[in-house]
């Protein structure tokens, strides 16, 4: 059986798409190169599985380590206009390793006709830089990004420059960025069933949780719902009971679930590489005590007004500013405030941030925290996390909630608008296990 089919087939027209969105991008007479990521090795003789290269999935589809796509719309060779070059399968590797793709696999789910073995790269690079006048190479441009171990892209990236320091070099990643940013329908639709499988699993924790169990039981129980829908964690769970709600990027998982907690779950699923982001608290005992509510539903009522105000146009720091001025009436309304504080706050340091010191959201896609300029206005086809949050831990509880949206031409759709969210609903569904 083929590799990387953990998920169901994809259309290769979609990424027949993308690559023509790529090319009218592109200069005349251009070369785009772009590589799978390295396989990172751990200690003694350990690696990590392979995660992925975003860029090289949107454009091919492909999963597998050591492949390279060239492009060149304008090559006088008709067959040389995309290539993709991959590992070439043999008996060693096929015991050691497992099935490795064939060029008729490779063909079948990227849709790039002229498919080569590795070997036959050196040569057919050459042949294209020969003729060529710019190449557009890869790297990570996440303003997030903390780059101290070198990759495959960039090791690449500096060996051609050496071997053709007169070529005229431009970045590939500014394209890939205004490209992915926008999802198209068929991304929308693995986003989609990300969201359902996040869904399903939150679903079942509901009937799970209670006083007593361990946070690492709660992951779990997801563990067990995402891989058996085909899916995994799209980022490391975030499940933190009682205090631990306040600690943003809680990661330990270890502690016991206690009668009167909160338990925070910043959870959800990958599909086909495609990721959802979702946050719910819920009651450990399955029920909020009375303060527990207040602040809850002052995060909801933030977290749909901001959905609401998630429309084309829009630039990001605007829509923060809104949320943060939400919030401040909801603190004030809440007694976490006082009118003092806020008359006295600086516009670059509102009294908010006390409680809530992190973004509203980002664009979600192939990478969690996505690609894209997000200091452009929002557009359709952008898909957004919606994420406010109050975190007390002079209370001993914080409150998050987030679900994932969609950026349309006149408003923003709630892909997760069928998840439990009200307090009620979700009380009531923790005392009907």
């Amino acid at each position: 059986m083929p590799p990387n089919m953990r998920h169901a087939p994809i259309d290769a027209q979609l990424f027949v798409d993308n690559r023509e969105r790529l090319k009218s991008l592109l200069l005349r007479n251009a070369l785009a190169v772009v590589n799978a990521n390295d396989i990172l090795p751990i200690n003694a003789d350990g690696t990590l599985l392979m995660q992925p290269a975003s860029d090289l999935f949107y454009l091919t589809g492909l999963e597998q380590e050591e492949t390279i796509l060239l492009l060149a719309p304008d090559a006088f060779d008709e067959k040389q206009r995309e290539i993709l070059f991959i590992r070439q399968p043999n008996e060693h590797l096929k015991t050691w390793e497992g099935y490795k793709l064939s060029k008729e696999d490779a063909i079948r789910i990227s849709g790039v006709k002229q498919v080569k073995w590795l070997s036959e790269f050196p040569a057919e690079l050459h042949k294209l830089m020969c003729e060529v006048e710019h190449v557009y190479l890869n790297s990570n441009e996440h303003k997030r990004a903390v780059i101290e171990v070198e990759t495959r892209e960039a090791r690449f990236a500096r060996d051609l420059q050496r071997r053709y320091p007169l070529h005229r070099y431009e970045r590939l990643a500014r394209l890939m960025h205004k490209l992915r940013v926008v999802k198209s329908e068929a991304e929308i639709a693995l986003i989609k069933q990300a969201c359902a499988i996040t869904g399903h699993g939150f679903q079942r924790l509901l009937k799970f949780i209670q006083p007593g169990v361990n946070e690492c039981e709660v992951e779990a129980e997801l563990a067990h719902e995402f891989t058996r829908r085909r899916g995994k964690f799209a980022y490391n769970p975030i499940i933190a009971a009682g205090t631990n709600s306040c600690v943003l990027h809680y990661n330990s998982n270890d502690q016991t679930c206690r009668k009167g907690d909160v338990l925070l779950l910043d959870v959800a699923a990958s599909y086909a590489n495609y990721n959802s982001d979702l946050t719910r608290t819920v009651p450990v005992s399955g029920r909020f005590t009375r303060r527990q509510k207040q602040v809850y539903n002052a995060v909801l009522r933030t977290m749909r007004a901001m959905i609401l105000a998630a429309v084309p146009g829009k630039l990001h720091r605007d829509w923060q500013k809104e949320a943060e001025a939400l919030l401040t009436e909801e603190c004030l309304q809440l007694g976490l405030l006082k009118p003092g504080e806020v008359r006295k706050q600086k516009p670059d340091a509102p009294a908010v941030k006390k409680y809530f010191m992190h973004g509203l959201g980002h664009v979600i896609g192939l990478d969690v925290h996505d690609v894209g300029f997000m200091n452009e206005p929002f557009a359709p086809g952008w898909v957004l996390t919606v994420e406010p949050g109050l975190y007390l831990p002079a209370e001993g509880f914080g409150i998050r909630i987030e679900d994932t949206v969609l950026v349309t031409a006149d408003s923003a759709v709630d892909l997760m608008a069928d998840i439990p969210v009200e307090a009620d609903e979700i009380e009531s569904a923790m005392n009907r296990r």
